[in-house]
C-alpha cells in the first residue's frame, strides 16, 4: 500500500472520533513515519504508533510555550502484522485510538483494561 493511501486510512480513523473530543484535542499533530526510531524499537517489541508530549490530564495554568505534542503512526509495522485490508484498517483505527487516548491522560494499562 502506498504512503498516499495509508495516510488516508489515518485520516479514516480520525473521521471516526466524536466530534466532542476532537474539539477538546489541544496542540496535537498527527503524522505518519514508515519505522520507528532505533532508539525507540531498541526497547524492544513492535512499536505501531507514539504519542510524545504533555497529556491534557497533566497540563496546568503554566504550560505555555511547548512545541505541538506529536503522535507518530508507523506505516510498516502496522502493515507488517495486517494480514488482509480490512485487517489494516482495524489496526490503524485501534492504533490511531490507543495514541490518542494518551493524549487525553489514558495510560496503557488503563487501555488494556478498555479492551483498546
Amino acid at each position: 500500500m502506498s504512503r498516499g493511501e495509508f495516510e488516508d486510512l489515518v485520516g479514516e480513523a480520525l473521521d471516526t472520533i466524536p466530534p466532542r473530543l476532537t474539539r477538546v484535542m489541544k496542540n496535537v499533530v498527527i503524522v505518519v513515519e514508515d519505522d520507528a526510531p532505533p532508539q525507540v524499537t531498541a526497547q524492544g517489541g513492535t512499536l505501531l504508533g507514539l504519542y510524545e508530549g504533555v497529556p491534557l490530564t497533566a497540563r496546568g495554568d503554566t504550560y505555555a510555550g511547548y512545541l505541538p505534542d506529536r503522535i507518530t503512526i508507523f506505516r510498516r509495522p502496522l502493515l507488517a502484522i495486517s494480514e488482509t485490508r480490512d485487517d489494516l484498517v482495524r489496526e490503524v483505527r485501534v492504533t490511531v485510538v490507543h495514541e490518542i487516548a494518551h493524549h487525553f491522560g489514558i495510560d496503557d494499562e488503563r487501555l488494556h483494561e478498555l479492551g483498546w
